[in-house]
Parts: structure tokens; C-alpha cells; sequence
């Protein structure tokens, strides 16, 4: 090719990259190829002289790269340059696509500066949507990045459990300690670490005159390396001495400020003496585990609790955690076929029937797989990760739908502009760069309006959202899915315009004989009927979700909780005092009761499957949660006997009685259960009452048959506060009580119905999040309606001077106005309808206890939307209907 060029001259002594040259012979068309290849070759070896060879052999092959445009596609023919452009033919412009690019943006730049209205509602419409989209982004991201921060995050599984239980099959992911052995024993070459953990509430940490509540855990040595604990001091192998414990580092700086934590003694539930040998590095919020505050070896916890040592049968109490890593030749479904008889193989006849599997559940589907139905997995929060991605896409959406009506409906204020511009030659691909290149101008600016939007609502939200999220400045990946996502939204917005704007007739629209018509506005009706469809849908959402909070708080729990508090008990001197204790409680005036339980109203640790009773059938597996409590823990609490009487001192022989719900009543078939006799541990146990059931665990689940026995086995005081006292007042004068018959423990407490309240947290989380997502997605489409009704008030100025000058009176023009929105609302909500109905229908059958989906909360939501929808256009309407028609006429 150079030599058909410059057939005059020699070959010169250095030439252009080859690559260049066979690149641009191949995309460039043959009509253009010998102008541009000419013009480059004269470039290059202008350069030559000037810079030398290797300078100049970079320059001719960006400049290469810089007309690889679809300008020059090698497809293109003659006659597409001749249709496009009648001047194309009669000259060459080479210029470079840089310049291209900057005639671009400073064309669109003008544009945006000249239209600051329309600029500023398309800007501040897609700058919410992007900001709604980046909070969701790392909502989604710290949800994704569960447990991530652990190495060996995809080899490490826990070790659970499919027992049947009372007609059902159940999931538990507690185990019998000697499952541990038996795994690495039996199956040890498919592990790399097995390891046995005890997690047992909160503990009192002392040294000195420092001491703290912590929560922490007991473990196998192995636990440090499997979580790849990083350690600010000592090393992984420090749960290796019986008597020592590993200390997260905020837990270190509270014990011991400046001083050095290492080898030191610490008081451990002020019995136990540890020594400090080592330090790690606090969990991230996002992992599993972030709440231990410490490790303590496994076997200091066997030794110190006679319960696990000397249990008649080790395989029957469910009570541990088993972890294990996988080896590297291993597999989570193989290796769960293998070990699911491990238990069955080893358990009594009796446990036998409860048909144990044993499965591994990988880490990476701890947090969003973690719900089991019927010993099959479920899901889990996985739906609120789809959900609350899906709303972020369809509200970034609708602001990019903004854009397209906003940009369409401006269309005959820019006809004459493109009729002009493709006059002069600029071929329809150009006028696509142009509109596109203004798109995405607006995308990023709107995008560091975007990154000021979540610098502000990031607080809020994490607040909310009950999360630690922060912006990732430093992380590459971060700024590269703001940019793509930035340059995709660009393109999705200024789609529609730029093929739109970019096929107007030039000879009509310079003539002025070029209208839009009737048609044009079919597709900015359809983007508006489905920017409110979003919109309602995501209203009934809300409230939905709400109603189903609030039909659960409504729902009987059984018990009076106002008043009610609840104080852990970890040392046991209370319980060794504990008359003593009530007695002075009592005297000062601020309690009317006090008992003693085996947990907190609201939770109930402990269950047993040795219940026996008349009539059951020989092979059902039964499994009753069971509630050790105190004389007085029924008129404490104030449960509702339906049948019988309470646990009473006067009655000696009430440590062999029980106390059943209603639903055990129902589950055994006991037509008159008061005075029944039933085996518990093969030794006779009396009904002396049968209270209402209560709401113990999850308020959205059915009440499981619970079983009320009389002991000492108290971890937790339950006190019912004088409703004469405030409760400000009542927990100075408890507090000091405790203080004086347990100085060693730190005094806490909870009130009960706070406590029941946090079982609403993830749906509240997730009702609050919904409505504020709701809010912005309606704000989005009141800003579309606001400009588009603009425009419609500006376009039919005339006419509403004319209909002013026949007589029309305001209302009737801002119904004119107004009319066209509301219909298209109407069929918003008509559209939102089925589609909420279906979506909220499946989200409510994942509760036993659920409220229904009423008439009214559509009706309520498209109301609503109407009414905003009417209080947008009415500014714009009543505005344009009150203009003095003398001054619209003159203009026009």
C-alpha cells in the first residue's frame, strides 16, 4: 500500500508498525482507506524528522487507533457516505477522535448550561436514583462479603443435625460433643480440622478493678488456625495450655489500657483464673463471629462443669458446636453422605428414633442460606439480597426514564438544531455521539452529586439498616463499578433520545414544517406508567410489611412484659442469696415480685425428648422445650392460668410437678390433663396446672408444646417492677441491691418487652429501608411529572390563551392539565396491583403467623400516588391557567 502511495520514492529506512498498518486496512472502508493511509504515512514521516523513529512510530500508531471510529467502518459503502453526507465526498477532515470526543462533551456541556431547569431536574432525578443504587451496592456488598474475611472461607462448614421431632423434621445446629472424636476418628481423612465448641452466654472478664461483661467461646485448639485468626501478639497456637485465653484486642485495650495484656492473669466468671497468650485482631462486623471477645480452650470448659463430665449418656445432650475444614481433595456433598450416619451409628435405641443426619453446612451459606423447612434448606436472607438489588436496579431505572421523557418531550426545541447540524454534513452516527456524549455528561455529574448524597445518608442508613457499611475510597474494584455502571446508565438514558432526536427529517424541520404528532408521546406515557408502577408497587410493599410487624405485635403473647425485667445471673451468688436478695427488693417498694428461670421470658435454651405420657404411640420422637423456673415465676410474669393451680410453696411435692401450654395439652390428647401423671426421665411427674400458651420464641411461628418444671437452675432473675416506681428509679434501687450481694458482677438487665420488641428487628429493618427506598422512588417520579408537565404547560401556552380568551375559568384548565396524568397513575395502579398481590402473597406464606392482603392497602397506595401525583402537576397546571392571555397571545 505505501509503495501504490508514493510510487516516486524509496522505501524509506524506517517504516510505521506493521500491526498499525494491517488494523487499519482491515477496519477502514476501502472508499476512505487511501486518504487516510496517505495522510498518516506523510504524518510519520513528518515525525520522523522531527523525533526520531521510536517517537514517531508511537504517534502514527495512536493516531492509528485514534480513527478506528465508526466514521471509517470498512463496511460502509459509497453510497452510505453520499446519503450521508452530500460534502463528504468533496473533502477529507481528519480529525483525530479526541477532538471528536471534545466537540462532544462542549457542545453538550453548552446545552446543559443554556436548559439549567431541565438540566438540574434530569441531574437531581439521577443522582438520587445513582445514590439509592450505590447505598444498596454496599448493602449488597457487605452482605456478599459475609465471612470473607476468614482464609479458608470455602473449606470450613459446621456440623448439623436433621432429627424428626414431634411429626416433623427439624434442623438444629447444636450437636453432642462426641460427635467431634467420631468424626475425626472414622472420617479424618477427609477433614483438615475438626473442632469442638461450647458457646455459653455472656462472662464476667476482671483484672484488677476493671471488669466487663464479654461474650466469647470455648474451643478446640485447631479454631485459630481454621478461622485464620490474625494475631497482634502471641501466636495461633495459644488455646494449646489448658488455662489460657485469647483476648480480641478492644477487649485488651478495655482490661488493660496502655499496659501489656501478654501473660497476665484474668479472673474468668470470677472462679476461674486465664492467663492472656494472645491478642487478635477485632472481627469485622460481616463475619459470624464478631461478637467474640474472646477464646478459651474447650478443655477448661470440660473440666469445669461437672454436667458435660459426668453425663450418663455423652451422645443425648445437644448442646455444642462442631466446625470443620475440609480437606483439600474434599467436597461439601460428598463428605455430608458420608458422616450422615455418624451419630445414628452411635446413639441409644431411643435417640435412634429421632432418625439423626448428619450434614455439613458450608460457611459461605451461613448468612443468606441459614433457613431450613422440613430438613430441606430454604433460603434465607438471600431474598432481602434480591429484593433489595432488584429495587435498586428499577429505581435507578426510573430515573434514567426521567431523562428519556425529559429529553423527548424537548424534542421540537432541538428539530431545527439536528436538521441543521445533518444539513452541514454531520452523517446521523455523529448526531448518536452527540446526544450520548450528553447522556453521560449528566450520569457523571449526577454521580458526584450521587457520591455527596451517600457521604450524607451513609450514617442514616447504616443506622437503619443496623449495618457497618462504608465507602470503599481505596478499592479499585469500587471505582470501577461506579464508572461502568455510570457509563451503562449513560447509555440506557440517552438511548431512546439519541436514536429518537438523531432520525428527525433535515428539509422538515428546517422548513418548519416538522411536528412531533400524537404517536410521539406513546412512549413517554409508557415510561411514566411504569415509573408509577415501581413506585406503588414498592408503596403496598411498605405497608405490608408494616401491617405484618404490627399483626404479629398484636397477637396475645400470654404474659404481662410492661414492667418486666430480666438480670443475667453469671456467678451464682444471687442465686446462693437469692431470698435475701427478693427480701430487701421487696422491703424498698420497688418490685411486687421476684423469681428465678432457666431464661429470659423471651427465649428458652433448653428442650427434652424423655417425655412419656397414656395413649403416645411408641414411635413418635418428641422433643418438649422445657423452662426450669422458681415459686412466683408465674404471678411474676403474670401467665394466665387456664386450668389447675401455680407452683406453691405450700406444696412440698411440687418439685415432681409440672406445669403445661396449651398446645402440649393439645399434642398429647389430654382431654382433662390436671392430676394426669407423665414420665420424665422414666420418673413420674404430676400436671397440677395448664397455663395460656405464650409467645416465648418467634412471634410469627405457632406456639411449640412447652413444659414448665420447678428447680434451682437459674441463669437469669426475673423481677415485675411496682408500677408506683419509674423505671429510671427502680433500677437505681435494684441495681444497688445486686450490687450488694454480688459486687463481683457487673449489673445488667433487660427489659423484657424491649426484648420482645428486637424479635420485630430484621422486619422493621426491612420495612424502613422499603419506605425509604419508596419515598426516593416516588420523589424520582414527581420530579419526570413535574418537568413534563412543565413542558406541557410551555407548549400549550396558546392554547390555554385561547381557551382563556372563550371563557375558561382555571379549574377547568388545570383539569385540561391535569387529565392526562391521572390516567396515567390509574393504570399504574391498575398494573401494580397483580404484580404486588403475587409478590407479597409468597413473601407472607413464608410466616405460620401472617396477616392477609386487605383491598384497602391498594386502594391506600394508589391514592396516595394520585394525590402526590396531583400535587406535582397542580403547581405547573394552576400556574400556566393563571398567565394573563394577552401576554401568552403577544409572544406567540
Amino acid at each position: 500500500m505505501h509503495k501504490a502511495l508514493c510510487p516516486m520514492h524509496k522505501a524509506p529506512q524506517h517504516t510505521p508498525p506493521r500491526w498499525a498498518d494491517r488494523l487499519l486496512e482491515w477496519f477502514v472502508s476501502p472508499y476512505l482507506l487511501e486518504d487516510v493511509q496517505g495522510d498518516l504515512y506523510e504524518f510519520f514521516e513528518k515525525r520522523l524528522a522531527e523525533v526520531g523513529p521510536a517517537k514517531a512510530r508511537r504517534e502514527y500508531a495512536w493516531a492509528v487507533i485514534c480513527h478506528l471510529t465508526p466514521l471509517f467502518f470498512r463496511w460502509k459503502t459509497n453510497d452510505d457516505y453520499l446519503n450521508e453526507s452530500p460534502l463528504f465526498t468533496n473533502q477529507y477532515n481528519n480529525i483525530t477522535l479526541m477532538d471528536m470526543i471534545s466537540n462532544y462533551l462542549k457542545i453538550a456541556f453548552r446545552n446543559l448550561a443554556k436548559h439549567k431547569g431541565y438540566s438540574f431536574l434530569n441531574m437531581a432525578g439521577l443522582s438520587v436514583g445513582m445514590a439509592v443504587a450505590l447505598l444498596i451496592g454496599l448493602w449488597l456488598w457487605d452482605e456478599l462479603s459475609y465471612n470473607r474475611y476468614h482464609d479458608n472461607y470455602d473449606r470450613i462448614g459446621q456440623v448439623k443435625q436433621h432429627l424428626n421431632n414431634n411429626g416433623e423434621i427439624q434442623t438444629w445446629s447444636t450437636t453432642p460433643y462426641p460427635l467431634a472424636e467420631e468424626l475425626r476418628k472414622n472420617y479424618g481423612s477427609d477433614f483438615k480440622h475438626v473442632v469442638l465448641g461450647r458457646e455459653d452466654g455472656d462472662h464476667i472478664l476482671t483484672y484488677g478493678n476493671n471488669k466487663f461483661t464479654k461474650r466469647g467461646m470455648f474451643f478446640e485448639p485447631a479454631v485459630t488456625e481454621m478461622l485464620s485468626l490474625k494475631m497482634l501478639k502471641g501466636s495461633r497456637s495459644g488455646l494449646t495450655e489448658p488455662a489460657s485465653v485469647l483476648l480480641s484486642a478492644s477487649t485488651a485495650q478495655a482490661l488493660f489500657g496502655e499496659d501489656e495484656p501478654m501473660n497476665k492473669i484474668i479472673r474468668l466468671d470470677n472462679r476461674l483464673d486465664v492467663k492472656v497468650t494472645g491478642i487478635y485482631e477485632d472481627l469485622p462486623r460481616n463475619s459470624t463471629f464478631h461478637e467474640l471477645t474472646f477464646m478459651a480452650p474447650w478443655q477448661l470448659y470440660y473440666n469445669t462443669n461437672d454436667w458435660v463430665r459426668t453425663a450418663p449418656d455423652p451422645w443425648r445432650p445437644n448442646a455444642f458446636h462442631i466446625y470443620a475444614q475440609l480437606a483439600e481433595n474434599s467436597d461439601f456433598d460428598k463428605v455430608s453422605v458420608k458422616i450422615k450416619d455418624a451419630k445414628l451409628n452411635r446413639v441409644s435405641a431411643e435417640l435412634a428414633k429421632k432418625k439423626p443426619v448428619i450434614f455439613l453446612h458450608p460457611m459461605s451459606r451461613w448468612h443468606l442460606y441459614s433457613d431450613f423447612k422440613n430438613g430441606i434448606n430454604t433460603g434465607g436472607k438471600i431474598q432481602y439480597v434480591w429484593l433489595f438489588g432488584i429495587i435498586g436496579a428499577f429505581v435507578l431505572l426510573l430515573a434514567c426514564i426521567n431523562f428519556m421523557n425529559l429529553s423527548t418531550a424537548r424534542s421540537e426545541k432541538r428539530a431545527k438544531e439536528v436538521g441543521i447540524r445533518k444539513a452541514i454534513g454531520s452523517v446521523r452516527s455523529q448526531l448518536i455521539y452527540q446526544f450520548f456524549a450528553e447522556s453521560i455528561l449528566v450520569v457523571l455529574f449526577s454521580l458526584v452529586l450521587a457520591l455527596l448524597w451517600t457521604v450524607a445518608l451513609l450514617p442514616a442508613f447504616n443506622e437503619v439498616a443496623d449495618k457497618d457499611v462504608r465507602i470503599l475510597w481505596e478499592e479499585p474494584l469500587f471505582w470501577g463499578i461506579c464508572l461502568g455502571v455510570s457509563l451503562l446508565t449513560g447509555l440506557v438514558a440517552g438511548s431512546y433520545p439519541a436514536f429518537y432526536l438523531s432520525s428527525f427529517n433535515p428539509i422538515k424541520t428546517l422548513k418548519g414544517t416538522f411536528k412531533v404528532g400524537r404517536l410521539a408521546a406513546i412512549p413517554r406515557k409508557t415510561l411514566v406508567v411504569v415509573q408509577f408502577t415501581v413506585s406503588v408497587t414498592l408503596i403496598i410493599g411498605t405497608i405490608m410489611v408494616f401491617r405484618q410487624i404490627q399483626f404479629a405485635r398484636n397477637r396475645p403473647i400470654g404474659y404481662q412484659s410492661n414492667g418486666l425485667v430480666a438480670v443475667p445471673l453469671v456467678t451464682g451468688d444471687i442465686q446462693r442469696h437469692f431470698d435475701a436478695v427478693k427480701h430487701d427488693l421487696l422491703q424498698t417498694g420497688t418490685i411486687v415480685s421476684m423469681a428465678q428461670a432457666s431464661s429470659p421470658p423471651t427465649e428458652i435454651w433448653s428442650s427434652s425428648s424423655t417425655f412419656d405420657w397414656q395413649g403416645k404411640d411408641p414411635n413418635l420422637s418428641v422433643d418438649f422445650p422445657v423452662m426450669v423456673v422458681s415459686h412466683d415465676y408465674g404471678k411474676t410474669i403474670g401467665w394466665n392460668l387456664k386450668a389447675g393451680r401455680d407452683f406453691s410453696t405450700a406444696f412440698g411435692t411440687d418439685t415432681s410437678a409440672l406445669i403445661l401450654n396449651e398446645t402440649a395439652v393439645r399434642f398429647m390428647g389430654l382431654k382433662h390433663p390436671v392430676g394426669e401423671t407423665i414420665q420424665w426421665w422414666q420418673q413420674p411427674y404430676r400436671i397440677i396446672g395448664v397455663v395460656s400458651d405464650l409467645v416465648i420464641q418467634s412471634p410469627y411461628e405457632q406456639v411449640k408444646p412447652t413444659i414448665f418444671s420447678l428447680g434451682q437452675d437459674a441463669t437469669f432473675a426475673v423481677l415485675k417492677i411496682n408500677p408506683a416506681k419509674s423505671a429510671g428509679e427502680a433500677m437505681i434501687n435494684i441495681e444497688a441491691v445486686f450490687k450488694k450481694h454480688n459486687p463481683s458482677q457487673p449489673f445488667e438487665y433487660r427489659f423484657t418487652d424491649q426484648e420482645f420488641a428486637q424479635k420485630f428487628g430484621n422486619e422493621e429493618r426491612i420495612g424502613k429501608l422499603a419506605s425509604f427506598f419508596a419515598i426516593l422512588a416516588v420523589f424520582i417520579s414527581c420530579l419526570g411529572i413535574f418537568g413534563l408537565a412543565s413542558f406541557m404547560a410551555e407548549q400549550r401556552t396558546k392554547e390555554i390563551g385561547i381557551r382563556k380568551v372563550l371563557g375558561a375559568s382555571v379549574p377547568s384548565l388545570w383539569r385540561l392539565l391535569s387529565m392526562d396524568f391521572v390516567v396515567l397513575v390509574l393504570i399504574s395502579c391498575v398494573l401494580s396491583a397483580p404484580i404486588a398481590w403475587y409478590l407479597l402473597h409468597g413473601w407472607l406464606q413464608t410466616y405460620t403467623y401472617r396477616t392477609d392482603l386487605s383491598w384497602w392497602v391498594f386502594i391506600a397506595a394508589g391514592s396516595g400516588a394520585l394525590l402526590i401525583t396531583l400535587l406535582t402537576v397542580s403547581f405547573q397546571a394552576i400556574k400556566a391557567a393563571t398567565i394573563n392571555p394577552v401576554r401568552s397571545l403577544k409572544s406567540e
